[in-house]
């Protein structure tokens, strides 16, 4: 009976193995270590966790009801939000496309090309909006054009890896047709390159429009321009009635761009 027992153990089925689920158990010691050390070193002062419930509370009573008495100039801050994240966007495009062609590996003209589009793009994406936004307020001042540009130089990163993929994806078939008759280089891209990328191209754009506006809510709370420094003014001078309505606007707005984004990339894709 017990060998018949141990031969029908033997046969059922197991997802691991024993040494496989020795390494997951082993994985998650580790993960369960990593974090304890990580939450034991950024020194929480747990007194004020545990109140957060209660702060809340007071914080949404402050805040109830909205007031709507700055809503002219809360719409205004907004449609200049807007325009920050258009313009941004658009002068986006005229940077990030050449550093993509150049950060393809297909279409690249070099190595050294190639490592330097690539470090442009590495070093758009490495450094925050807000960074971007600190280091522009300080060299042009407060105002919206310190806001563009730091749209402008994250969404570089952004704009130019995806188009950097989606070159090097492309049917080679039509690139080597044209090339084999003598076709210029310019003549190659315009007709053999960008036909095949132009869908990936508006999709990456529109996407990031939408992205843009969601971070151009809260370039004003460095002074970059935007319906942040409302926000940044009002709680500072503790109208909360007032915060409530522009977070509620600030919420209006993304979802609106949340729709006109939907709307747009299925007519594109």
């Amino acid at each position: 009976m017990v060998d018949q027992a141990e031969a029908l153990a033997d046969r059922i089925w197991h997802r691991y193995d024993r040494k496989e689920r020795l390494i997951r158990y082993a994985v998650l010691l580790v993960t369960v270590m990593v974090v304890y050390w990580a939450v034991r070193d950024i020194d929480i002062f747990w007194p004020w966790v545990w109140d957060a419930p209660n702060q809340i509370s007071s914080l949404g009573a402050r805040m109830w009801p909205p007031d709507p008495r700055r809503l002219e100039q809360i719409i205004g801050a907004m449609v200049e939000t807007v325009h920050i994240a258009t313009l941004a966007t658009m002068l986006t495009i005229f940077i990030a496309l050449p550093v993509s062609y150049i950060a393809a590996q297909n279409t690249t003209p070099n190595r050294a090309c190639l490592w330097l589009g690539r470090f442009i793009l590495v070093s758009s994406r490495s450094v925050n909006t807000i960074i971007w936004a600190l280091l522009f307020v300080a060299i042009f001042g407060p105002g919206v054009l310190a806001g563009i540009l730091a749209i402008m130089f994250r969404s570089v990163g952004f704009i130019g890896k995806l188009m950097g993929e989606a070159i090097e994806e492309i049917d080679r078939r039509p690139v080597e047709a044209m090339e084999a008759t003598g076709a210029s280089k310019l003549k190659v891209i315009a007709y053999a390159v960008v036909p095949q990328v132009m869908p990936a191209f508006f999709a990456i754009v529109i996407l990031r429009w939408d992205i843009n506006i969601r971070e151009s809510t809260v370039l004003g709370l460095v002074g970059a321009g935007g319906i942040g420094v409302l926000l940044q003014g009002s709680i500072d001078t503790f109208a909360w009635p007032t915060v409530a309505t522009i977070l509620i606007a600030i919420v209006i707005l993304v979802l609106i761009g949340e729709g006109i984004t939907s709307v747009l990339r299925r007519k594109v894709i």
